[in-house]
């Protein structure tokens, strides 16, 4: 039925994207991941179905994901219809601001690089190098999983100073997305960025009081941006969201080039 590429599918939102569009035996779906055999472990597991392929890439390494692109080739006969970007970096600094990162420069330097290299340089290696395929395919829909903390609207409206690296390179992604579109919109690719909302994905990996206590801190900035907030919402109800607007949405129906919540509104959350 439809062939699917999705990065970081090793746990959290991705996993969830690999069983959810797996359930269709007649759909084709393709998962990179940096572990491969750990992986193909869990998915035979927890899901065990013949129709998804793993492939060991990392999205920062241009040549690796040229020969995952010569596989997924093999695979679809040269055409691909779906790029999920999923695979991104949110560290621990997320749980804090410029104040308190300002300490040590040379480390706050490295962590807005490596932010940058996976969340935005990574997307764009991995569109550049796909979207032969994707040209080739039928649904042609190019889609970077964002975050509602990439809009300065959101981060004003509750002053929330948190997640810096993670928010700046994220903003950055949404911006090349919206210059993809720009190139191949008018050869029928819908190129978007969708925010998934906050989710329970356990990325952080919270380990000591502290780190709890600047999580909730946190999660009062989200509940002062949107008070219906209640907390991350589950994996399974998120993708769900996500795949309906993915479907839901055309070229030519406002969407090309957009930054968007899984929700087609604001809150993000």
């Amino acid at each position: 039925m439809s062939s699917y590429l999705i990065t970081g599918v090793s746990r959290g939102v991705g996993f969830e994207f690999l069983r959810q569009l797996s359930e269709n035996p007649a759909n084709t779906v393709f998962g990179l991941v940096r572990n491969k055999a750990a992986t193909e472990s869990k998915v035979a597991a927890e899901i065990g179905r013949e129709n998804i392929h793993i492939i060991q890439a990392d999205t920062t390494d241009y040549v690796a994901l040229e020969k995952a692109a010569q596989f997924v080739s093999e695979k679809t006969n040269g055409a691909l219809d779906y790029i999920i970007a999923n695979a991104a970096l949110q560290a621990k600094t997320a749980l804090v601001g410029f104040d308190t990162l300002s300490s040590d420069p040379g480390a706050l330097e490295q962590d807005l690089i490596d932010h940058f290299r996976i969340n935005t340089i990574g997307a764009i290696h991995l569109f550049n190098i796909f979207m032969p395929l994707i040209l080739r395919g039928r649904a042609k829909k190019v889609i970077a999983i964002s975050t509602g903390m990439s809009d300065p609207e959101m981060t004003l409206k509750a002053d929330i100073f948190q997640a810096t690296s993670y928010a700046i390179s994220k903003a950055a992604l949404n911006m090349a997305v919206a210059k993809f579109s720009a190139i191949y919109r008018e050869k029928g690719v819908l190129c978007m960025a969708i925010c998934p909302g906050a989710v329970n994905t356990g990325s952080l990996q919270i380990e000591t009081e502290e780190e709890g206590q600047l999580a909730m801190a946190m999660f009062g900035k989200f509940k002062q941006y949107s008070p219906t907030f209640e907390g991350p919402q589950k994996t399974e109800d998120s993708v769900k969201s996500v795949l309906a607007l993915v479907n839901k949405a055309t070229v030519d129906g406002g969407y090309a080039g957009t930054f968007i919540s899984h929700t087609g509104g604001k809150p993000y959350l």
